[in-house]
């Protein structure tokens, strides 16, 4: 349980911004913020084990349903249908066993019925439960609890044999607190919707040898969508709206070896007006985000993965952001195991400082495909 004094939803939103471990998505009176600062910094988090154990890198390697969040064109390229489930122990570091990280999801492709294939999802952050004080009194008044959660819809096709495009649709509910503060007349929850589009080049044996079946380029623009309101459109904070490119390749292949590699490169299209902190409106926000700190504002994932017999993988990566968005840098590690129809995956982050929140997170995915 966290003791969490409140005199504005903005400080409850900045003290449960930092429980995220995140500390680019300050959003607090009082601290100093960043043009990239957004709401929602859950939405960003890596939400499968494959991914997260390479470096967070996803947006090039669509293989499976994970491709929902990372490339919804992935999809296209996928058959039957599959389920999987993460969970992690989120920020360990912090020891409260009731602060966790869910995501489910769910694909089924049929391209006589769909055109395609269909996908959703549900991620879920329980936060846990907090002490309700005032500035003027440390004496408990209450508790309350806090989470947050997003559903998505998502669609994808090929446009030919090479080529696929993908899109999803977003609920977001961020309940930070549901008390109301002073003469707020609003509790602190906040609502948006959001959007993604996506394509992905895969090419296939009409390539020349070296790039068929080997290369694989995806983009995805994530999270595009209205400001979430907690307290009033003044205090409004934009979703954390984010491009993805991402490239992988196959960098040897037979009959019981393969062994990829796999970069992304991401930027927040965020921006807040240095004096008033307001953040830039979409579409605005597409032109502004690229500013002169734009050096310092990109997020880069790199990735490898081996594969013996399709059976068992082993997987590494590195993810390091510039200044602007949190400065964070760690390693990653990861493996995962394959029976039939089951697939088990675990990823590991070392931060290099055992003393960060993030240090030593464990993810844990496992997935059924029929």
């Amino acid at each position: 349980m966290i003791q969490l004094t409140i005199t504005t939803k903005k400080i409850c939103l900045g003290a449960l911004a930092l429980a995220l471990g995140l500390g680019s998505m300050l959003c607090a009176d009082g601290l100093r913020a960043q043009t990239t600062s957004t709401a929602v910094p859950f939405m960003l988090i890596a939400p499968d084990a494959r991914a997260s154990g390479m470096g967070d890198v996803g947006t090039g390697t669509p293989e499976d349903v994970g491709a929902i969040y990372w490339n919804p064109s992935g999809l296209a390229y996928q058959t039957g249908k599959s389920v999987s489930l993460t969970h992690s122990q989120w920020l360990p570091q912090f020891n409260q066993n009731d602060l966790f990280y869910d995501y489910l999801n769910f694909k089924w492709n049929d391209d006589e019925k769909f055109g395609g294939t269909i996908g959703a999802s549900i991620v879920f952050l329980n936060l846990g439960e907090f002490i309700y004080t005032t500035e003027s009194s440390p004496n408990p008044i209450t508790t309350f609890h806090s989470f947050e959660y997003a559903v998505t819809m998502a669609y994808a096709t090929k446009l030919a044999d090479d080529w696929s495009l993908g899109a999803s649709l977003r609920y977001i509910q961020s309940t930070l607190s549901t008390l109301h503060v002073a003469n707020e007349r609003s509790g602190g929850v906040g609502r948006s919707v959001a959007f993604d589009l996506s394509a992905l080049w895969k090419p296939d044996s009409t390539y020349p040898e070296g790039i068929a079946n080997a290369l694989e380029i995806g983009f995805n623009l994530a999270d595009v969508g209205p400001k979430i309101r907690y307290v009033d459109a003044l205090q409004a904070d934009p979703l954390p709206t984010e491009l993805r490119v991402g490239a992988s390749y196959k960098l040897y292949k037979d009959e019981y070896n393969e062994l990829t590699i796999a970069s992304d490169l991401a930027k927040l299209l965020v921006h807040r007006d240095a004096a008033s902190l307001i953040a830039d409106p979409v579409p605005k926000s597409f032109i502004t985000a690229w500013d002169d700190s734009t050096s310092h504002s990109f997020m880069w994932s790199n990735g490898i993965e081996y594969w013996y017999d399709q059976l068992m993988a082993l997987r590494a990566g590195y993810y390091s952001e510039g200044s602007h968005v949190g400065g964070r840098s760690y390693l990653t590690f990861g493996a995962g195991l394959r029976y039939d129809s089951y697939q088990f995956d675990f990823s590991y982050i070392d931060t290099f400082d055992q003393n960060h929140p993030l240090a030593n997170t464990l993810r844990f995915t496992l997935g059924i495909k029929w």
